[in-house]
């Protein structure tokens, strides 16, 4: 099983008997006699499960728990109990442990328990690995969009991919936050809604990259006829994650009503995500004054039939002479935090739907963003019907 296991026991029978046994089914079996050496071990071999009685001389197992799990917390801790130490047990699977197993030991239970600690350590190594990567990739691309985003127009649109690679980034960090509470919960469902969110995540990078290469201009727009509900509804999935780990209040208003206009979803989706994504920046970086922020996205019907989207916050708010500015080319409110280019790439997508966007703020009163979109972009065919 290419699986190296460090089995701590006082008991040397014990010992023995269970290291035949795991050797026998293709495990590579460590042991330790007490809590000492066996965090000795632990450093030097670097075992991907530990199996430790509980009740041990000098140092007990929860000891022995407690330390591997602030030295090595990845590393997958099976304790062995007496049927009489069922309040340890618990105490041990509240200090992060993978599971408990009681004496005499059975042997199906011991394989069993050992091979979905194992399944979990090869996700969470996988997992590290490949968000180790993927964030050193953002961090590369970031860095290169942002230089060439002082250079005149190529500047502009290679900086405007930029930010969106940001928020891509900002859900890939939604989507592994609920595989982490997957893989705390034992949830199977939360494991594949999160792996769901990633794959999405990690082809829309993808795509972003191989762009960069022939995305000349921002009007590439496709539309097609859609529910408008579409969008807003695919930015909150994206964004619950981010909302809940932030202790935001992200809440959605549709209207059920509103009946499928001409617009490009992809890119409409990125304007609201943008706009979502700002606005919980701002509140986490913002004191709520009764307990909690909220964040809010509406849509409803617009004139002759179009749609508008609200985003609605109750962060910090917006003077009068910084709303001026906002959608100006480069101007961020988040100083070396942002590119400036979110609103602008925001406001230009917009205007290619022939729309327009507008933000109401008050300083310490929270800021709300309209987006208003016709029912199909200027210049398009009377007969819509073949799109």
């Amino acid at each position: 099983m290419d699986a190296k296991i460090l089995l701590v026991d006082d008991e040397e029978d014990i010992r023995e008997v269970l290291r035949f046994f795991l050797t026998d089914i293709g495990y590579s079996v460590l042991t330790a006699p007490s809590g000492k050496k066996a965090l000795e071990v632990l450093s030097s071999e670097n075992p991907s499960v530990v199996l430790c009685d509980i009740k041990m001389p000098e140092m007990d197992g929860i000891q022995v728990l407690r330390q591997i799990k602030s030295d090595v917390p990845d590393t997958e801790v099976i304790m062995i109990t007496g049927h009489g130490d069922m309040e340890l047990a618990i105490q041990c699977l509240q200090l992060d442990a993978t599971d408990f197993i009681t004496k005499p030991i059975e042997e199906s239970v011991l394989e069993f328990s050992l091979k979905r600690a194992i399944e979990r350590y090869e996700m969470r190594r996988q997992l590290r690995a490949y968000t180790e990567k993927l964030e050193q990739m953002v961090e590369e691309k970031s860095r290169q969009l942002i230089d060439a985003e002082r250079m005149a127009a190529i500047g502009e649109t290679v900086a405007g991919l930029s930010h969106s690679i940001k928020n891509i980034a900002g859900s890939l960090k939604g989507g592994l936050f609920v595989i982490e509470k997957g893989l705390e919960l034992d949830n199977k469902e939360y494991l594949q809604q999160g792996w769901q969110l990633v794959r999405r995540n990690v082809d829309n990078i993808r795509n972003l990259s191989m762009d960069l290469l022939n995305y000349g201009k921002v009007g590439s727009v496709k539309f097609r006829k859609v529910d408008p509900n579409i969008p807003i509804q695919e930015v909150f999935r994206l964004m619950i994650p981010r909302a809940e780990e932030e202790n935001i209040r992200l809440e959605m208003e549709l209207d059920r009503k509103l009946k499928p206009i001409i617009l490009d979803p992809d890119a409409v989706e990125r304007c609201l995500l943008n706009l979502v994504t700002n606005a919980l920046d701002a509140c986490a970086d913002h004191e709520p004054q009764d307990g909690t922020h909220l964040v809010r996205l509406q849509s409803e019907a617009g004139t002759a039939s179009g749609v508008v989207y609200r985003v609605i916050d109750t962060g910090p708010g917006i003077d009068d002479a910084i709303r001026d500015q906002l959608f100006q080319s480069f101007f961020s409110t988040k100083g070396m935090r942002g590119t400036g280019i979110g609103l602008m790439m925001t406001q230009k997508i917009v205007e290619l739907h022939g729309g327009s966007i507008r933000a109401e703020s008050e300083k310490g009163k929270g800021t709300c963003f309209v987006v208003r979109l016709p029912v199909k972009p200027p210049n398009m065919p009377a007969d819509t019907s073949q799109i």
